[in-house]
């Protein structure tokens, strides 16, 4: 079976997925609704999309006889919960990127809406679906380790990509998006819990911004790259950060497709010229946190640690875990164990294709197996293939705002137990 998908926001990501469901030979795309009328344009052109299904809004393909059978809908983070509860109730799949919503409210209605129609619903919580994660899972859940007591886990998200997408991109301020742990580490946060296999009761966090800031501007530095007397001194610099990207068909179409349409060398220095890619770093528009830590006390008493942090390489994510029989150190290339008993340690390795883990090389190789698991579960019927499905999703978002109340109060905060919705509401 072909799955038929209309996209709901046709930049980076949605465009990606849509790239993966067609690149796998099992579904076709069938509409697009984007206001951005050069991207709804660019991806109809791509996939032979009529231009009678090519919609300037959600709210017009909602408007018309269902279309597809799933909707990928990829809006900017606040823009999520109206179309996905809209396109639920005309009787969509839908593969909704995350975060679901900035509050728990409107996620609480997406879950619902999905509920109430019998549809399935998948969260982009592509960390799960990888085949590190599945084997990590695997050798947990057979006791490989005996009991877990602790888990220590590390985000690099790498200092370029901060100041792509974190300060001067869209998720820079956190009222016109969401907060970083929410916008970026959403996706530890679900993992984590996936991972250790039990309820988050008490959280903390710590964390803020600590460089980006505008009394952290280098003296003499300039309001832009392109014209900074101190920009080749500068880490930061976005000079120096997209124009070694050029050339690049991957790294080309993530950052520098988010930049411009023209990825020329001519193309991305005029948007660096007019365009917020190209302003300095510590202008002070951005307020999202820079490094955060947060603490997981599980039912139990098992414990996490989780560290975002701006200031390294952009990698795979790092993680040890404690158990009572062994131990495991994990990197997103390989999975040590060692065996207590017999003082042995085990190397299993996986081929990651890149070196990075970002949205340019499809997180590793996660975007698709998510993809993938998407259209099983729509075209089987059979939505166990989705792990990070409307109960999962909701439970790990809740422990992020958890967290978020936590670090602003300065408080131990305990999570409420899991939200059941009922699908006769609203």
């Amino acid at each position: 079976m072909t799955v038929t998908l209309a996209i709901v926001g046709a930049g980076a990501r949605g465009a990606a997925y849509a790239r993966i469901a067609v690149g796998l030979g099992a579904a076709s795309v069938v509409a697009v609704a984007d206001p951005d009328t050069t991207r709804a344009t660019a991806l109809a052109a791509e996939f032979g999309i009529p231009d009678s299904h090519v919609f300037a809004d959600w709210s017009d393909l909602v408007a018309v006889p269902r279309l597809a059978d799933a909707a990928i809908v990829a809006t900017p983070d606040r823009l999520h919960a109206d179309p996905a509860c809209a396109l639920a109730d005309r009787g969509y799949g839908l593969l909704l990127e995350k975060p679901m919503a900035p509050t728990q409210a409107d996620a609480e209605r997406i879950v619902r809406a999905a509920q109430r129609n019998g549809v399935l619903l998948a969260v982009c919580h592509v960390l799960r679906y990888t085949e590190y994660s599945r084997r990590l899972k695997e050798l947990v859940d057979a006791g490989r380790v005996g009991d877990i007591v602790t888990v220590d886990h590390l985000e690099p998200v790498g200092w370029w990509h901060h100041a792509h997408s974190y300060v001067r991109g869209q998720w820079a301020v956190e009222e016109a998006s969401s907060s970083m742990l929410l916008a970026k580490s959403s996706h530890d946060i679900d993992w984590l819990i996936h991972i250790i296999g039990r309820r988050v009761e008490r959280v903390s966090s710590f964390g803020g911004l600590f460089q980006f800031r505008p009394e952290n501007k280098p003296a003499g530095a300039g309001d832009r790259c392109l014209s900074c007397p101190v920009e080749r001194s500068c880490a930061y610099s976005a000079v120096r950060i997209y124009e070694r990207f050029l050339g690049d068909p991957v790294f080309e179409r993530w950052p520098l497709g988010v930049l411009t349409d023209d990825v020329s060398p001519e193309g991305v220095r005029k948007a660096l010229e007019e365009g917020p890619y190209g302003a300095c770093v510590y202008s002070g528009r951005n307020d999202v946190v820079d490094h955060q830590v947060v603490n997981l006390e599980f039912a139990g008493g098992v414990t996490a640690s989780f560290t975002m942090t701006a200031f390294s390489a952009l990698d795979f994510r790092k993680t040890r875990i404690f158990g009572t029989q062994g131990s495991i150190e994990g990197d997103g290339r390989r999975i040590v164990v060692h065996d207590f008993l017999t003082d042995t340690q085990e190397t299993i390795t996986f081929d990651t294709t890149t070196g990075s883990a970002s949205a340019a090389d499809g997180h590793g190789g996660a975007d698709t197996e998510l993809v993938k698991a998407f259209l099983t579960a729509l075209s089987t019927g059979e939505h166990r293939y989705v792990t990070s499905g409307p109960r999962e999703s909701l439970e790990s978002h809740k422990i992020v705002w958890a967290a978020e109340r936590a670090r602003h109060t300065g408080t131990v905060v305990t999570v409420q137990p899991p939200f059941h919705p009922s699908a006769a509401a609203s």
